[in-house]
């Protein structure tokens, strides 16, 4: 039987914190929640970007998250401005990086034209996009927290015109002490694993550790002692940047894997 045998594992996650520390409740761990990003709304945009959608401007839109798809639906609700939306996002090509968009779009039945095959990456989006004529079309491109410049770049290279909507923001905490103090207790040995579900979160761990400085013996710790469980490959290549290379990556990008995954390599050392 899957077990995490009381073993101190720390969550970043901030969305489902709750339910992530549940589960290691119930696998027989001790969950330490100290998410390390929060979502800052950035809705400006939005009621300018909608003239332009119904107005018929857009050939493709891309979506990269469920928060973004969702951020953007909400807000036209709350502009009374759904019906037009829906009914002009399903005269478009739609496009999805993963199933997270996909299900938002499905909630209001908009089909999803294009899904990117795992990971979900930039590179599957683009592998997805690669017979989309893009030459001289309209695109509208979703961001998450931050710009995906790497893809808006490649986008643009092959002849693609963007709009781009970035609706909220990752940032630090607005209290980052306990962010703080879990550093310092990762060092002096006060956790057994950690638990990372997005390069961002790597970013501002690192971040937070460099502005009490601790960032060389937080990589240390990370790479010798800690077990280190992630999500993706996107997350994994953040982690490597610093030097540190989870333990654990489970088989779906799944939080609940995650977990479990990470109780079967604790259950299976000797």
């Amino acid at each position: 039987m899957l077990a995490l045998d009381g073993a101190r594992l720390a969550l970043l996650e901030a969305r489902r914190s709750t339910e992530l520390a549940e589960l290691v409740r119930k696998l027989g761990g001790v969950a330490r929640s100290v998410p390390a990003v929060r979502e800052v709304p950035h809705l400006e945009q939005v009621p300018a970007f909608l003239d332009e959608l119904h107005a018929g401007r857009f050939e493709v839109a891309i979506f990269l998250t469920g928060v973004g798809a969702a951020r953007l639906l909400r807000e036209a609700e709350r502009l009374q401005r759904l019906d037009q939306t829906v009914a002009a996002l399903r005269s478009l090509t739609t496009v999805c990086r993963g199933p997270k968009p996909s299900a938002v779009l499905r909630q209001f039945d908009v089909p999803v034209t294009i899904r990117a095959l795992e990971p979900h990456t930039t590179k599957e989006l683009l592998e997805a996009l690669a017979q989309v004529p893009l030459d001289g079309r309209a695109i509208a491109l979703l961001h998450y927290g931050e710009r995906n410049e790497a893809l808006a770049d490649a986008l643009r290279a092959r002849g693609a015109i963007l709009e781009e909507l970035c609706l909220y923001e990752w940032q630090l905490p607005e209290d980052v002490a306990p962010l703080a103090t879990l550093v310092h207790d990762i060092v002096d040995g006060g956790i057994d694993a950690v638990a990372v579900t997005s390069q961002i979160q790597c970013r501002h761990l690192f971040a937070v550790a460099e502005a009490n400085g601790l960032s060389d013996q937080l990589a240390e710790a990370l790479r010798t002692r800690i077990i280190v469980a992630a999500i993706g490959p996107v997350c994994v290549e953040a982690l490597k940047h610093y030097g540190v290379t989870p333990q654990v990556v489970p088989s779906q990008a799944k939080m609940g894997y995650l977990v479990t995954e990470l109780a079967a390599y604790l259950g299976a050392r000797p």
